[in-house]
């Protein structure tokens, strides 16, 4: 099979405390598929959301758990307008976030903000005029 390399599969974030990112990713609407003492996985349209423990994933790599960080990334989530976007922001820090920055008008033509989950992984929640959405919350 000659598969195209322009996708992802697999989106796996590195956290401290398994547990405590569970529940948040879980307040938040995620719906668990699997879970393993070191690994949870949620299903997405087409891919699979992986958190799995900094412990486990040094192991996996080799790399000594003080060498592995957070990069400099961040992980976006478009919305239909932007009282959804206020609302999505709202919700994840009812949801144990951390406020980033909050809800703007952005100099593209955009609406945005950006929240940390409890590892400082940063997510965007935006409304982008030029990335329209199907009614799955798919980019159109």
């Amino acid at each position: 099979m000659d598969l195209p390399m322009n996708r992802v599969n697999f989106i796996t974030l590195a956290v401290r405390d398994l547990a405590r990112s569970r529940a948040y990713y879980e307040a938040l609407g995620w719906e668990l598929e699997e879970a393993m003492d070191e690994v949870a996985f949620y299903a997405l349209p087409g891919q699979k959301f992986g958190l799995f423990t900094l412990a486990g994933l040094a192991r996996e790599t080799g790399i000594p758990v003080e060498e592995l960080r957070t990069g400099a990334a961040s992980l976006a989530q478009n919305q239909p307008d932007r009282p959804s976007v206020d609302a999505a922001y709202a919700h994840a820090l009812a949801c144990g976030g951390r406020a980033v920055r909050a809800p703007f008008e952005t100099d593209w033509g955009g609406y945005s903000c950006y929240v940390a989950d409890p590892d400082g992984h940063l997510w965007e929640f935006a409304h982008n005029p030029f990335s329209p959405l199907d009614e799955r919350g798919n980019l159109a």
